[in-house]
């Protein structure tokens, strides 16, 4: 263990670390707050250095293979791909200098700027072709958003009917990339800021072989900032990329970033000054809500209940219909949660997507399975009385948090007492763990959590297709399949919104596939002196390139 991290943290919040039961890793002595580091406020230094929390480690660097928002983010601020989200979560020309594009709009050709790797080789359009095809090649997790962005053969890589390297992305030469889509695409320049879509240096990936993206030393950055240390389950650290092309416009030096589970812990550690950023829970909403720091917001994740489609009680849609109905969303939100999140009836959340004609999609298309104990219980008697059975057991993995152990053990309860011979069993299991059970879909229902990709319906509802790798529930209806592919070309926007309402309603009014449960809420300390942290609604949740301490 690096004994810095442990000057840095232990000392000064010893009792916060003795009850979270983990170690904290940094990379200095600056627990005074000096020109080495340390929080945004210590001792009133000018350093540009902040701290930060999340509640679990980086599952994985590989840009092809990350499936999860603490990856999304750190890739968002160590590398660059075409385009990025700026200041006001609009996408703008990042790697690209320039975009130019056929008169249909079906060819694209980029323009790269002058960047190079941490290891000082130049970043050529070969890396973005190597890249992508990658994400192709290996089945990566957010493969279908290359099909969703309509890149030519995206659809039939993923489907097995060719071969990876006819994907329309071509190195023209060193600095000028071909995208060839198959059919004009109101959402292409969007995704590009994703990612998936970023570029990697073959050489080095080559090089690596099975310790790619595994340790900070095995991994490239091209971005605002460098990934300089990562202590696995304690913390990471990103330093300013001196060689970036925006170099003069990162303010920050440092961003130093640790895990922390338990949220009294964080507190603690906001406290004492040396966490500049924490994650509140319910339970200390009510202490903090008056402390300058403090901020409560809606968000765009959802969190909802995956069903294996493949279990033999489960692949019922009267049991998932009736698991739907049984569960009051007003309790959970209002009493369990208390930080903001809202009962949430669909897979699409309020507030964030207006049709062409300003309507919000969340009202349009209403609540969706909204019923009583008593109307769950119909369902429930008709589902077991289908399936022969007249009880039933399964288990609920949950995330090992105090937040979602408190969801899981409400469900429970809820479950339990509206559906009479209900019998629920909950599994904590550490993040990265739970997502490769889903991927496998080795579970009988799975508490998720969602974040849109980008600023469009679409990222709620094309990972439920035959085949996406986001589906992780063995969850089939062609018809919703058709409907999607229909919404992914359609350039009449009133036309495609229709489509977009109608494939929510053969998800959930039609199949009961999954159970939405809620639209979350973040509550946060946050340091008065950090300026400009850029949180956005979809995508990476979290830029740093302007953010600076006053």
């Amino acid at each position: 263990m690096n004994k810095k991290w442990v000057s840095r943290f232990m000392a000064p919040a010893a009792a916060a670390l003795i009850l979270a039961g983990c170690n904290f890793s940094g990379s200095g002595d600056e627990a005074s707050g000096d020109s080495e580091g340390g929080s945004a406020e210590g001792d009133g230094s000018s350093a540009q250095v902040i701290t930060l929390s999340e509640g679990s480690d980086i599952p994985t660097m590989d840009s092809t293979k990350a499936h999860d928002s603490i990856a999304f983010n750190v890739l968002n601020n160590i590398n660059e791909g075409l385009y990025r989200q700026n200041e006001s979560n609009e996408v703008e020309l990042a790697m690209a200098e320039k975009h130019d594009k056929n008169e249909d709009e079906t060819v694209h050709t980029f323009t790269l700027r002058e960047q190079n790797w941490s290891n000082g080789e130049p970043v050529t359009a070969q890396d973005f072709e190597y890249a992508w095809k990658r994400v192709m090649r290996e089945a990566g997790p957010y493969n279908y958003m290359l099909v969703t962005a309509g890149i030519k053969n995206a659809e039939a890589i993923m489907n097995e009917e060719v071969d990876a390297e006819e994907l329309g992305v071509k190195a023209v030469d060193e600095k000028t990339l071909e995208v060839t889509l198959e059919a004009p695409n109101p959402l292409f320049e969007t995704l590009l800021a994703f990612a998936t879509f970023l570029p990697q240096n073959q050489a080095f990936v080559e090089e690596q072989g099975d310790q790619y993206a595994l340790e900070a030393e095995n991994v490239l950055a091209n971005g605002p900032f460098v990934f300089s240390e990562w202590q696995q389950e304690q913390g990471w650290t990103l330093e300013k990329n001196e060689d970036y092309w925006d170099a003069e416009n990162v303010k920050l030096d440092k961003a130093e970033f640790v895990v922390i589970k338990d949220p009294q812990s964080g507190a603690n550690l906001y406290e004492t000054e040396k966490v500049d950023r924490v994650k509140l829970t319910s339970s200390l909403v009510d202490q903090y809500q008056d402390n300058e720091g403090f901020t409560n917001e809606k968000a765009s994740g959802i969190v909802f209940l995956r069903f294996n489609h493949n279990h033999e009680v489960l692949s019922n849609a009267n049991i998932r219909r009736a698991v739907n109905m049984a569960i009051d969303r007003d309790g959970l939100t209002d009493v369990i949660l208390k930080d903001g999140s809202t009962p949430l009836y669909g897979v699409v959340p309020e507030g964030y997507y207006n049709s062409p004609e300003g309507q919000d999609y969340r009202e349009l298309n209403g609540d969706i399975n909204k019923g009583t104990p008593e109307e769950a219980q119909e369902f429930w008697t008709k589902g077991l009385e289908e399936a022969g059975i007249d009880s039933l057991t399964v288990s609920l993995n949950i995330a090992d948090t105090d937040e979602m152990k408190k969801v899981g053990e409400y469900l429970q309860a809820q479950l339990e007492d509206n559906l009479p011979g209900f019998k629920l069993e909950l599994k904590a299991v550490p993040f990265a763990q739970r997502l490769e059970i889903e991927k496998a879909i080795e579970y009988d229902l799975s508490l998720s959590t969602w974040g849109p990709d980008y600023a469009d319906p679409m990222t709620y509802l094309d990972m439920w297709v035959d085949g996406s790798s986001a589906n992780r529930m063995d969850y089939v209806n062609p018809k919703l399949d058709e409907l999607v592919a229909e919404a992914r070309t359609d350039t009449d926007l009133s036309n495609r919104y229709k489509t977009l309402l109608e494939i929510e309603k053969v998800l959930l009014e039609e199949d009961a596939a999954v159970a939405p449960l809620y639209q979350r809420g973040n509550t946060y300390l946050t340091r008065p002196s950090i300026e400009n942290l850029v949180i956005h609604p979809a995508g990476a949740d979290l830029s740093l390139k302007w953010a600076s301490v006053k």
